[in-house]
């Protein structure tokens, strides 16, 4: 008998940025993502590194003045925009309960600052919506991820600037008014604390071409880091209120990236270590977008690094009076917490992380911790005793395509199959899990290392890190075990 409730969400998840292409067709105006370059040539070990991670002053300009395709994957990603029937029908063969998708901000205002929202924008997402409900497939809808209309980041900056609020708001209700009879869940921001790990993608932030021989390039921008994460928290808040305005039954989530730290040894001074790095860069976020306050250790942290957050009158009880409904994160690995600066490093989501020895890594150096999501599991739900969701889990991998279109992946099986383990012994702990979606359900382009080599798909796309291919999808052998997975409600395992 399944330890999984009979309701639960089984699902998929993608972003617009990184699988619907088609950059400049329906009105859609250029985005920061579009501007990511793919380093092509690069070898994959070396995409991992800051100098080619970081988005500097001549990057970007250089991406503004290549009008085509040039080295922009996420320019064309899965060319979802011409095949979203093709893979919605995809998804209901799957059996897939909720699909977590996100909206291209660029296609509903292409600049971020028009009045009215572009009409073919929201007819193409109508469409979409349309055929996730053909098929009974719930949404969970993503407004923000990552990709904010360049024509904003020229003109203001970044989301320290607090016209970027403005822009964002008007963009959200726009979305709620829309399809909030489309939409299972909302979810305002993707990885609300990945301005904190890669700030291009998470606030915006454009530095000076030689910050990628910095130790730490982000040092001198932690003031505008953190006044962005103000008004992402004000932005949240407000998106809440003008959610639940609309109808009281929506539900708003929170979402952050996890890196679950353990303390390398049972030194007191690393299990310290450890507290610090959750609250500072997880918990902080959380706290703030479903406590409603600023938590004390935070405001410590502040004045120790001389941080001032403007914060406008009524800020505060914005905050308080519009909390989310549920918990949302992202678990890809773990990390350890050490007092020893000689100790080695892999990488992972968003920050490089310190090696486990006890864990093994992925092809790209992410280490592989099934238990990490249980205890992670039990910690969210402790702290907010709200429903929890697991929003992103996956691994990514190079797959073959044998020479009868067959796609063997027993790799990303094994893996599914120990998280899955994972997630029932964490609802058998007392956790309120309602649902979980693997990312990416097709090949995409990856928001790392901005190459398609690196798939997370149980279905193919056929491209390479350059665009070419005929974009056909081909079921992998983790499609038909999902498909199994689902139908049983998580008990056939095998």
């Amino acid at each position: 008998m399944s330890g999984f409730p009979e309701n639960f969400l089984w699902g998929g998840a993608t972003a617009a940025s990184q699988v619907e292409g088609a950059f400049r067709e329906g009105g859609k105006g250029l985005d920061t993502s579009d501007c990511r370059s793919g380093n092509f040539g690069v070898p994959t070990v070396d995409k991992i590194k800051w100098k080619y991670r970081l988005m500097t002053t001549s990057r970007f300009q250089k991406a503004l003045s290549e009008e085509g395709l040039g080295e922009y994957p996420f320019r064309w990603g899965s060319d979802q925009y011409h095949h979203y029937r093709e893979d919605i029908a995809l998804l209901a063969e799957m059996g897939l309960k909720i699909y977590r998708m996100s909206i291209s901000w660029a296609r509903i205002f292409p600049t971020g600052e028009e009045e009215t929202p572009n009409e073919e924008g929201l007819q193409y997402y109508r469409n979409v919506f349309a055929e996730c409900r053909k098929y009974g497939i719930r949404v969970y809808c993503t407004i923000l991820h990552y990709s904010v209309p360049v024509n904003l980041v020229q003109k203001y900056g970044g989301w320290w600037n607090r016209k970027f609020v403005d822009c964002y708001v008007r963009y959200a209700k726009t979305l709620l008014e829309n399809f909030h009879d489309d939409v299972e869940i909302w979810l305002p921001f993707n990885e609300i604390n990945a301005t904190m790990f890669h700030p291009y993608n998470g606030c915006c932030l454009i530095l000076p071409d030689e910050c990628a021989q910095w130790k730490n390039p982000f040092e001198k921008s932690m003031d505008k880091i953190y006044q962005a994460a103000h008004n992402q928290f004000v932005a949240n808040a407000l998106t809440v209120k003008a959610a639940h305005e609309i109808d009281p039954g929506i539900r708003v989530s929170a979402m952050i990236a996890w890196f679950c730290p353990y303390p390398s040894s049972c030194n007191p001074v690393e299990t310290l270590m450890a507290i610090r790095q959750q609250q500072e860069e997880c918990w902080f976020f959380t706290d703030v977008l479903s406590r409603g306050y600023y938590p004390r250790y935070m405001e410590n942290r502040f004045r120790q690094m001389n941080i001032h957050i403007h914060m406008e009158e009524g800020d505060l009880e914005l905050l308080r009076e519009n909390t989310v409904d549920m918990i949302s994160f992202s678990y890809y690995f773990s990390s350890v917490a050490t007092v020893n600066p000689d100790w080695p490093k892999t990488d992972g989501n968003l920050k490089r992380a310190n090696v486990n020895p006890y864990l093994h890594r992925s092809e790209w150096g992410w280490q592989i911790d099934p238990m990490g999501l249980r205890v992670t599991l039990n910690w969210m739900y402790d702290r907010y005793q709200k429903p929890i969701f697991v929003a992103e889990n996956g691994l990514g991998a190079k797959d073959v395509v044998e020479k009868d279109g067959s796609i063997h992946d027993p790799y990303r099986i094994d893996y599914f199959r120990q998280h899955i383990k994972a997630m029932e012994a964490a609802i058998a702990d007392g956790v309120d899990l309602i649902g979980y979606t693997w990312w990416g359900i097709f090949d995409l382009v990856s928001c790392g290392t901005v190459e398609m080599t690196k798939r997370y798909g149980m279905i193919y796309v056929d491209c390479d890190d350059e665009g070419k291919g005929t974009f056909r999808r081909i079921k992998k052998d983790s499609f038909y075990w999902y498909q199994k997975v689902i139908a049983s409600n998580g008990e056939d395992l095998e």
